[in-house]
């Protein structure tokens, strides 16, 4: 089961509803919304969407990011129909030292099927996390430490759910980096996390693991997307514009860009997602760079959908 982790910004969200259009009542598919805005249309209409296509999900009740940084809000009272099908979604909680608070919630409402996230390492010694932990209404354990055996011997001795969280996308300082190794390794997982007895695999999809909120008109367009190198291994591409050296003309750059993504993609498989970019391409229609980071998405849960069906 793929769990991938996505924040809840307007083209996350879309991309959200498109692929549950695509692939509805899909049973490899669950993902992982954290909020980051207070408002909440966008969020209720996704909602709504994978409640319609029949796509499980998971929201974060306790979110950390973006303008839930520094307030918090009841997302439950604040969206209607979280309370009105509690059975067709997953609550979760990011664990940071903040059990007393995470409890007070799960008990306020009544929840089960509980999942916790922990970026960091579990503390072992804390008892009462322990306890926690093993108790009735804590189905799913998100780990960001799969890769430590410390913590695997003493998750899998709580016997929950364990899924892996992994930061796959490699980060670069400015997008004209991404032309220096144009294809690297993205994951794995997909092929092994069975057979290492984890419950299912999480990853942030083509993006980085940590929040950036906003950003500035950027000097070269890059276009990231994954593909199926082999049956064992998922590579990323990135697709990097040629005139990199101001940030005017943004529309040529995407030219520039998704004209390489045609060449690669002309002997390989294509999802949808890169079909319409490349539709894109042959009208000479630039979509925004939303539209692009919604595709870029869009391609990665498209082709773990595919990989998961066989």
């Amino acid at each position: 089961m793929y769990y991938p982790y996505l924040r809840g910004k307007q083209f996350e969200l879309i991309a959200l509803r498109d692929i549950s259009e695509k692939y509805p009542r899909c049973k490899c598919l669950c993902p992982i919304v954290e909020p980051v805005k207070f408002s909440f249309n966008g969020l209720t209409t996704a909602i709504k969407k994978m409640f319609d296509n029949e796509l499980p999900f998971a929201l974060v009740l306790n979110p950390t990011n973006g303008e839930f940084k520094r307030q918090d809000k009841d997302l439950i009272s604040e969206i209607p129909e979280l309370e009105a099908s509690k059975e067709k979604w997953i609550s979760a909680f990011i664990f940071n030292d903040n059990l007393l608070t995470i409890n007070s919630i799960i008990e306020e409402k009544k929840l089960a099927n509980v999942m916790i996230i922990f970026d960091e390492e579990v503390n072992a010694e804390d008892d009462d996390l322990i306890q926690f932990l093993k108790s009735d209404r804590v189905n799913f354990i998100v780990t960001s430490h799969a890769d430590s055996r410390i913590e695997m011997r003493l998750l899998r001795g709580i016997d929950k759910h364990i899924i892996r969280l992994d930061d796959c996308f490699n980060t670069q300082a400015r997008n004209a980096d991404y032309g220096l190794v144009l294809d690297e390794k993205f994951t794995e997982q997909h092929a092994f996390y069975d057979e290492e007895s984890f419950y299912g695999f999480s990853d942030y999809t083509a993006l980085a693991g940590k929040f950036i909120d906003g950003g500035m008109l950027p000097y070269a367009v890059a276009i990231h997307l994954t593909y199926q190198k082999n049956e064992q291994q998922l590579n990323i591409h990135h697709f990097v514009s040629d005139t990199n050296d101001n940030q005017s003309n943004i529309q040529k750059k995407f030219f520039e860009a998704a004209s390489k993504v045609n060449s690669f993609f002309i002997d390989k498989p294509k999802t949808c997602a890169v079909n319409e970019l490349i539709s894109l391409l042959e009208k000479e229609k630039y979509p925004g760079l939303g539209v692009l980071k919604k595709l870029a998405i869009e391609n990665h849960l498209e082709l773990m959908c595919r990989i998961l069906m066989k």
